[in-house]
């Protein structure tokens, strides 16, 4: 997501950042190239000047003017504007009745995603504790019903089914009968959409808010379409009073301006952006982490949340022991490696890290992991937990059942044996409290990726 803005953005303030002076000889060029950045990745034309004119005001102030580095100062601000664009400070969880059930009402353009979003947000909910019921209400759409009872199921979760001949406020009427009497303590009900705003929907949505009252109207926004789903959105609004954004299929968009513009427009938050195809991709949305994926300074904080949502706390108290001992297997990293895995694509991880945000999906080895894992699989126990006893004989009848070659295999163990050497050295050097700046860098020293 992002990609080519970020990588635009980046370059320009690469520049800037050297500065030991700022002007406006110096800065107004470079404005104009992030204006035109914006512009290109499919920005609004009217958030573009607002987020340009704060920056340079701010920019041109005293205290930049007077600090040690003015140029990086000048980064900050236009990172803490993104923020604010985006919606920083901003209340982004979801709200809920007083008295449960909660309705929830998605709406939103035919084809935005909202069903998909209403299972996802369902999945979502039931992790946190809720107990979600999903109500379809589009009975516009033939497969829609079929849709949201399949996508339910898959993820587990409940849902009203029904032939779709009642009107779409009787179906949700019933769904919130029967949630309220099932002890349900949220309600998802999906509505129709059209491919371009009309009365009769609007009509239709009126009064489906009239008659559930929910607690929160999520539109729910392809992040592809771009600045149709921006017009969409202040046309819902002004009809509806949306509560928050939902941006699908931010996977899938390279320019990421719908996502700067549509908060702009509507004034209301970005709640969830849609990461990908899983029924676990949607994610909260932070405007802060945001804007500082976009300016490659990572997001920690974000990986560290999918870290913990991966990984058992009593797996990794087991796994540092192991390592303080001395005792990692390859049966422990061939399990981490599959804890890696479950936190979604190489290529959204290593975005999350500082500085690493240009690298491309195509320079990852995304099958290394699993060929890794194949390895390992195809040892047996007692050779995962003791690598010494691979032989030549060994090794050749792993990796035929593997499908990899002996060098593989060598390659494999020879990184491994490096790894432990390396956490050995880390672990004995934090104990002496003498490893601040000394470890070597790890590039080309794990078995996936970068070779």
């Amino acid at each position: 997501m992002f990609d080519r803005l970020s990588e635009r953005l980046q370059g320009i303030l690469r520049k800037l950042g050297g500065q030991a002076r700022i002007n406006e000889t110096v800065l107004d060029p470079t404005l104009r190239e992030v204006r035109l950045a914006l512009l290109e990745a499919d920005v609004h034309v009217g958030v573009a000047q607002a987020l340009l004119a704060a920056v340079r005001e701010q920019a041109l102030g005293e205290e930049v003017l007077r600090s040690l580095s003015p140029g990086q100062q000048v980064v900050k601000i236009v990172r803490d504007e993104l923020a604010r664009v985006l919606g920083s400070g901003e209340r982004t969880e979801l709200r809920f009745a007083s008295r449960p059930p909660s309705v929830i009402l998605l709406v939103g353009l035919q084809g935005s995603g909202k069903t998909t979003t209403t299972a996802k947000l369902g999945l979502r909910l039931k992790s946190a504790g809720h107990y979600p019921f999903l109500v379809p209400a589009d009975v516009q759409r033939p497969a829609a019903i079929e849709q949201l009872v399949r996508v339910a199921r898959q993820a587990g979760l409940e849902v009203l089914e029904h032939d779709g001949s009642q009107r779409p406020l009787e179906v949700a009427r019933a769904g919130l009968d029967r949630a309220r009497k099932a002890g349900f303590d949220t309600v998802l009900v999906d509505t129709a959409g059209r491919l371009h705003v009309d009365d009769a929907l609007m009509q239709e949505l009126a009064e489906l808010k009239a008659g559930l009252e929910p607690s929160e109207i999520l539109f729910v926004a392809d992040a592809m379409t771009g600045q149709d789903a921006v017009r969409s959105a202040g046309e819902f609004h002004r009809a509806l009073g949306l509560t928050g954004v939902v941006l699908s299929k931010l996977d899938g968009d390279a320019r990421g301006g719908a996502a700067l513009s549509i908060r702009h427009v509507t004034g209301v938050p970005i709640k969830f952006v849609g990461v990908g195809e899983r029924p676990a991709d949607l994610e909260p949305f932070h405007a802060e982490r945001m804007a500082g994926r976009i300016l490659g300074m990572g997001d920690v904080l974000g990986l560290i949340e999918k870290a913990e949502q991966a990984l058992e706390a009593k797996d990794v108290a087991a796994l540092e022991r192991k390592i303080r001992k001395n005792e990692l297997s390859l049966e422990d990293f061939r399990d981490q490696l599959k804890s890696l895995r479950r936190m979604g694509p190489l290529s959204g991880i290593v975005a999350m890290l500082p500085g690493m945000s240009h690298v491309k999906e195509a320079d990852l080895d995304s099958q290394a992991i699993v060929r890794v894992v194949a390895i390992i699989d195809s040892m047996t126990p007692r050779e995962r937990r003791a690598p010494q006893l691979l032989d030549a004989r060994r090794k050749r009848r792993v990796a035929r059942g593997a499908g990899q070659s002996v060098q593989e295999i060598n390659r494999l163990l020879k990184q491994f044996a490096q790894m432990k050497r390396m956490m050995k050295t880390m672990e004995s050097l934090s104990r002496s409290g003498r490893g601040k700046g000394r470890f070597p860098g790890l590039r080309g020293r794990l078995p996936f990726g970068g070779r």
